[in-house]
């Protein structure tokens, strides 16, 4: 529970990075998500990362909307700046801070619901804009904190706990962030954290708009034949004080892939997930080539995982609107508000 404190004790033999920060630092409250939830373990990929790039956790700021996975930012780098936005709005808040100050790393975190639902529109305006961000979203294909929906992320064709068939084409976020002009595009899988920990800091370092899916599984809700993405419905709770519901605690699922591997990873309900890791001689710099290789073996039934797209040259937000090289929060009243000479010129120079 969150109001739990962690201990403050931290062993004099705990490793240190750079900065002096030991993992320990990179920590938030206790997590109060599922036992075996994929994304307590994308909580601790992130702050592997962090730890590993040597980043200062009051120099990141971490934004995320509604969802089972917009609570994840309390569960890691509890000394850094958060922000819990309306459903689907972390995009355009992220935008907006990240606009007044530059200085900050900035990561935000969604879910399929999230970004590919309510928040799809605000998805498309980060990517296209390119936000210099890490965004990570966390996706199981399920609406966990409702009952247990398709989200729109769920395949075609897959079949609920109750026996529904799910008839909508999915969308794909990898996809619309590579034809929306992301430059840093992957997928990972929430137990795979020798493959996630490196694309997240690839992100992190990126200086763009960096976009990461990572199918994470819904472990305590995936008791159903028919799923594909490891989702379930989540039972009806939380509507009478009186019903309680026990959910018995999963081990988590995790795997170790060699490049170009193809593995069927057996989920709780005894489907199979299957995971295609990119071979050596992939080229990420070639969109279009990701785009289609992505597709390709999509028909085959495989999800291919690793950076998937990434491009050199990238730029982000304040090169292409020209920002002041100064934050905005570090700017005094003569710089923010050069008077009424000034306002008269940049009227005229639109006129």
């Amino acid at each position: 529970m969150t109001y739990i404190a962690k201990p403050r004790l931290r062993h004099p033999t705990l490793a240190t990075n750079k900065v002096g920060y030991t993992r320990r630092d990179y920590e938030g409250k206790i997590s109060t998500l599922c036992a075996g939830c994929g994304h307590d373990s994308i909580s601790a990929a992130i702050i592997e990362a962090c730890w590993e790039l040597d980043i200062e956790p009051h120099r990141v700021a971490k934004l995320s909307g509604i969802g089972c996975s917009s609570k994840t930012p309390d569960y890691f780098l509890g000394a850094s700046h958060g922000f819990n936005t309306v459903h689907g709005r972390m995009p355009s808040v992220l935008t907006g801070a990240n606009l007044a100050n530059r200085d900050l790393l900035y990561l935000g975190v969604s879910g399929d619901g999230d970004s590919a639902s309510i928040g799809l529109g605000q998805f498309a305006h980060a990517m296209r804009r390119g936000v210099n961000m890490a965004y990570i979203v966390e996706n199981n294909g399920v609406y966990g904190l409702t009952k247990g929906q398709f989200s729109a992320t769920a395949d075609q064709g897959s079949k609920s706990k109750k026996g529904v068939i799910n008839s909508d084409s999915p969308v794909d976020l990898v996809a619309m962030a590579l034809q929306l002009g992301a430059t840093y595009v992957g997928r990972g899988f929430s137990g795979n954290k020798a493959q996630l920990v490196p694309l997240i800091k690839g992100a992190i370092s990126h200086g763009g708009a960096a976009f990461i899916d990572v199918i994470s599984p819904c472990v305590a809700f995936n008791n159903h034949p028919g799923s594909t993405k490891s989702y379930d419905y989540v039972r009806e709770h939380n509507e009478a004080v009186s019903r309680i519901d026990f959910i018995s605690s999963r081990d988590e699922i995790s795997v170790s892939m060699a490049p170009g591997e193809v593995m069927d990873v057996r989920q709780h309900d005894g489907t199979l997930l299957r995971l295609r890791s990119l071979h050596p001689g992939y080229n990420p710099g070639d969109r279009y080539a990701a785009m289609a290789h992505m597709q390709e073996h999509q028909q085959m039934g495989e999800v291919v995982t690793g950076l998937l797209y990434v491009d050199p040259l990238a730029t982000d937000l304040h090169t292409a609107l020209n920002t002041s090289d100064v934050p905005l929060n570090a700017m005094g009243p003569a710089e923010l508000c050069p008077g009424a000479r000034a306002l008269e010129r940049l009227n005229a120079s639109l006129r």
